[in-house]
């Protein structure tokens, strides 16, 4: 059959060519992501979650209490925390730690580890956070020493601190489409990854990717590890609802096979989404539980974890620990919370197995 259509005329030849072509890229993207997955099945777990205390005062939480559930009733040891240059330098050359001090004081306690986010682009709206004193509009050498200025203040305090695991430079950097940023120059963030590896060269710098742009980090800068973010449902105000992305875990698994192939860097989720994307761009606190279902029910959280899972990537934090609390304690609804904490046990027992191999 396919040579009688192959004989018919030019078209039918480009049809096949192309057909022939697509489902082999398609089978060595599947064949890396397999392999990929059976390279990791013998390496333990690391779930953690993203902890930002500016969104749970948002939320109306206590950022605390909210910290000490994440760690204490989930059972999260591995935590991403912000480190946003307004706060830290609310006035040039006044640093204000006290924050980000009694977060590392609680991950400390409970024997977490932390990966740090650094730079102007870093993780929840608007993405880049730079200080009222700041215009990052203006050309990178009116604002970009002070910018290094306070990143280096950051590492100096911290990279000695016990619970340090790693650094997240900068938050999806090259994602134009999502945030209020202004600079984009690949100079600059390969000047702020070796400015942090000089600075601190004992611990891992991660550089992460948004999740679903074509291409493969193999340019500079060339980090420790490379982050990945997953978001699976978001509202789309030009078809005005919800779109789920297409994409098989197994797409991320490529990813991290390839770069891996390429640059023998690991790859890790550093923002697996996990709460509600509000539709029309209302604040989540506005939206009824009904309405948080639409974009993130009980049922859809447990496949968020699956699906994670199912990528092979072995390490993962997931994006909304804050909005789980807020669910339990604002809403009285304790399903999302439990939900998580059944998922944070299974991966602690998936690792107890493995440890008895």
């Amino acid at each position: 059959m396919l040579r009688s259509y192959w004989h018919r005329n030019w078209f039918h030849k480009v049809v096949v060519v192309l057909a022939l072509f697509i489902a082999f890229d398609f089978g060595v993207m599947y064949g890396i992501a397999r392999w990929y997955i059976w390279t990791q099945r013998d390496v333990p777990y690391t779930m953690g979650a993203s902890f930002i205390p500016d969104y749970a005062e948002q939320l109306g939480l206590n950022p605390q209490q909210t910290l000490h559930a994440i760690i204490y009733d989930l059972g999260v040891r591995n935590l991403r925390f912000v480190s946003y240059w307004n706060n830290i330098e609310p006035a040039k050359g006044h640093y204000d730690f006290k924050t980000l001090d009694w977060e590392f004081a609680a991950a400390d306690a409970a024997h977490a580890k932390v990966t740090l986010s650094l730079g102007l682009r870093q993780p929840r709206w608007p993405e880049c956070h730079p200080p009222s004193w700041v215009d990052t509009s203006a050309p990178d050498s009116q604002w970009e020493p002070e910018l290094y200025q306070y990143m280096q203040a950051v590492v100096e305090r911290y990279k000695n601190n016990p619970a340090l695991e790693s650094y997240q430079v900068e938050n999806e950097y090259f994602l134009k489409a999502f945030g209020q940023c202004q600079n984009y120059d690949r100079n600059r963030l390969a000047g702020e990854v070796s400015l942090v590896e000089k600075l601190d060269p004992k611990h891992t710098v991660i550089v992460s990717r948004s999740n679903n742009n074509i291409g493969l980090p193999i340019g500079r800068p060339t980090p420790d590890e490379f982050g990945v973010s997953v978001y699976k449902r978001v509202w789309v105000p030009l078809v005005g609802r919800y779109v789920e992305y297409p994409f098989p875990a197994w797409y991320y698994a490529f990813y991290a096979g390839a770069g891996e192939l390429l640059t023998g860097k690991n790859m890790i989720i550093h923002e697996l989404q996990a709460e509600p994307w509000p539709p029309h761009g209302e604040a989540i606190t506005n939206i009824s539980i009904a309405a948080e279902n639409q974009s993130l029910s009980p049922a859809r959280l447990k496949g968020r974890f699956t699906y994670g899972e199912a990528t092979g990537i072995r390490t993962m934090y997931l994006w909304g620990a804050e909005f789980w609390y807020y669910r339990k304690v604002k809403q009285h609804d304790p399903d999302l919370w439990n939900v998580a904490r059944a998922q944070y046990a299974n991966a602690r027992a998936d690792n107890a197995r493995l440890a008895q191999r």
